[in-house]
């Protein structure tokens, strides 16, 4: 019969659509797979790299500040405006430099060469030379006898500093002044104690005090070593943690290193360029293992013999070397051993020491004043008062 034709179970067998959407769906599942794959590879790694990145830098923030070297960012050196306070300092003779170029119809004569400034290598950026001047307080802590630093209480101490940096910013507003604390951390003996080394350490606590005392006044330290029978690999690698702080700094003392096994204060000491060489280049390492500011070095002097083949001292670009007469005596003594031991002998920086007492003695009348240094040739940038 026609009218039964078409619900014949036959059809059943024929019928497609089931078999026909489990291939769709299953081709659709495949496709959307294979899509999830190439996005992954190609777009979802970098996206979720991103973010976790963010993450993790958000999570260990405060470990990474106390734990990882930071990278400070320091303004390249400005050469221009070094250069220019290099001949400030060096104070030269106007009359000289005029007379060297200006025209005249005379026949010319050579240029007038002056020692100072000294021709030497730039120094890193972040330099506190020749930007600033230093005003240091000296001595010991554990000593009146030494210098100002064990003679008065510390906030009396300390409002004395600041006195004097006043004065020197008065004396020249170009030049900003930065206070310092200068400590003799390794002080000659005159007994050679347990090492036989005629030299005493002073405690770690001590040295931290000097530390904190500079940080009261926003200032920079320096730590100096009286080696005696010792020798400067002994006594600095001895110093080495504090040394790698970026505001502390090194000096070293020739009057006390005693080459021939004499005993200290019994004849004036005395160190070679290799010897200043050797703190310098250490100094040196330590700036740059530690990505720090360039170190000063100060190196006494008040005689001739105290520091030999000065020639051979090489400031480094990591390294500011600074020669201090350290003499004491009435004012004309002082000027001239000056001439003899710093303006004769260029290195890098002058330095000079004033002594509240010693420099008082008859028949000096006074100290000598900040305008009676700055005419100095050249001019000191680091003061030391003791």
């Amino acid at each position: 019969m026609p009218t039964s034709q078409p619900i014949t179970p036959k059809r059943k067998k024929s019928i497609p659509p089931p078999r026909a959407k489990h291939f769709s769906l299953l081709r659709i599942g495949i496709l959307c797979f294979a899509f999830f794959l190439l996005v992954h590879f190609l777009g979802y790694t970098n996206l979720f790299t991103v973010e976790y990145s963010k993450a993790d830098v958000a999570a260990t923030s405060t470990i990474a500040t106390s734990t990882l070297p930071t990278v400070p960012t320091r303004p390249p050196l400005d050469t221009a405006d070094y250069d220019r306070r290099m001949l400030l300092l060096a104070n030269n003779p106007a009359s000289k430099i005029a007379s060297s170029t200006t025209a005249s119809s005379t026949p010319a004569r050579a240029p007038t060469v002056f020692p100072w400034p000294t021709k030497t290598v730039y120094p890193n950026a972040g330099a506190l030379l020749p930007f600033n001047r230093i005003v240091a307080y000296y001595g010991n802590f554990y000593s009146k006898g030494m210098g100002v630093l064990g003679q008065y209480p510390e906030k009396v101490m300390l409002e004395k500093l600041k006195g004097e940096v006043a004065t020197w910013q008065q004396a020249d507003p170009n030049t900003p002044v930065i206070p310092a604390i200068h400590y003799i951390v390794a002080t000659a003996q005159g007994s050679p104690g347990v090492a036989g080394k005629y030299r005493l350490r002073m405690p770690d606590d001590q040295i931290e005090k000097a530390i904190k005392l500079a940080d009261q006044v926003h200032g920079v330290v320096f730590l100096d070593v009286q080696i005696g029978l010792s020798d400067l690999p002994a006594e600095l690698v001895i110093l080495e943690k504090y040394l790698k702080l970026p505001q502390v700094h090194l000096g070293i003392d020739p009057e006390f290193s005693m080459k021939t096994g004499a005993k200290p204060g019994s004849v004036i000491g005395t160190m070679d360029a290799s010897d200043v060489n050797y703190a310098a280049n250490y100094l040196a390492r330590l700036v740059k293992a530690n990505n720090l500011p360039p170190k000063m070095l100060i190196v006494h002097r008040f005689t001739i013999p105290m520091v030999t083949h000065y020639r051979q001292i090489k400031p480094l670009p990591e390294v500011q070397i600074v020669m201090d007469m350290d003499g004491w005596g009435f004012p004309a003594k002082k000027l001239n051993t000056y001439k003899l031991v710093v303006t004769q002998e260029p290195i890098q920086f002058a330095g000079i020491k004033l002594f509240y007492k010693n420099d008082l003695r008859p028949p000096s009348p006074a100290l000598l004043t900040p305008k009676e240094i700055l005419n100095l040739n050249p001019r000191p940038i680091y003061i030391q008062y003791q």
